[in-house]
């Protein structure tokens, strides 16, 4: 069997100018979570944002099944080529993993075609987040118990401004009274999205193994590609179907 190709990108900010960050994920977040879903199935690559072309050269994509995406101070600083270039990619069929702050990024925003702004609260302290499976047929909840408890994240509440999910799969409940779609998926042309909330980056929320487990199982559902056979460039069609113009070939992508 083939392996799965999951590149790992992270801005990678954090842990160079915040020695807190540093101290949480000295190998970077993007170390840690490449660490924790590391498995047989998967070739797990890296990209940081510091690398050149900000990790993402032109072709970069072309043979990966999976992006995870984490950013959050450097949101603005992501070139416009790379934003579209993910865009075709997933429309095409490759799946997006997008972490905590990453509702914010532009990757994001271009695929769900709103700002997706929520409610959030200064994470400084942090608090406890219960955070529920909803869905727990889901292929993401695989092997997921029916809450996993945060001991303190940052607190993400309704309202989530994005398109209505395809499945909510996790809520997230805080103690301080909010709650949150926490979990949640989309497909865009024939890729999968999946959205996983908890992940601030200075708490060791990606330390935890029940976290770890759902960012895993997001990344092998992420990983199957919608397959009708049409092709879905844009369709020169000058003669009606019904004078006569030959039905186009089905194939795979």
């Amino acid at each position: 069997m083939s392996k799965l190709k999951v590149l790992i990108w992270n801005e990678n900010e954090h842990e160079k100018i915040h020695s807190e960050v540093a101290e949480i994920y000295p190998k970077g977040i993007h170390g840690t979570i490449a660490a924790g879903v590391a498995a047989e199935d998967l070739e797990i690559s890296i990209a940081t944002m510091d690398m050149p072309d900000q990790g993402l050269p032109n072709g970069a994509l072309d043979d990966v099944n999976v992006l995870v995406w984490w950013g959050h101070m450097l949101h603005h600083l992501v070139e416009p080529r790379i934003i579209e270039m993910i865009n075709e990619r997933v429309n095409a069929g490759m799946g997006f993993v997008a972490l905590h702050s990453a509702h914010h990024s532009k990757v994001f925003q271009r695929l769900m075609g709103t700002n997706c702004n929520l409610a959030w609260r200064e994470a400084d302290e942090g608090e406890r987040v219960r955070v529920w499976c909803v869905t727990p047929s889901h292929p993401i909840a695989k092997g997921v118990p029916q809450w996993i408890d945060v001991p303190k994240d940052e607190m993400y509440g309704e309202p989530f401004n994005v398109p209505k999910p395809d499945d909510i799969v996790f809520i997230n409940w805080y103690e301080g009274g909010e709650v949150f779609r926490g979990g949640c998926t989309w497909t865009r042309g024939r890729g999968r999205i999946f959205h996983f909330s908890p992940g601030h980056e200075t708490f060791p929320v990606y330390h935890q193994p029940e976290i770890i487990q759902v960012i895993g199982n997001g990344i092998r559902w992420a990983a199957e590609p919608h397959r009708d056979g049409h092709n879905l460039s844009n369709l020169h069609r000058p003669i009606p179907l019904e004078k006569g113009a030959p039905t186009s070939s089905r194939r795979d992508p």
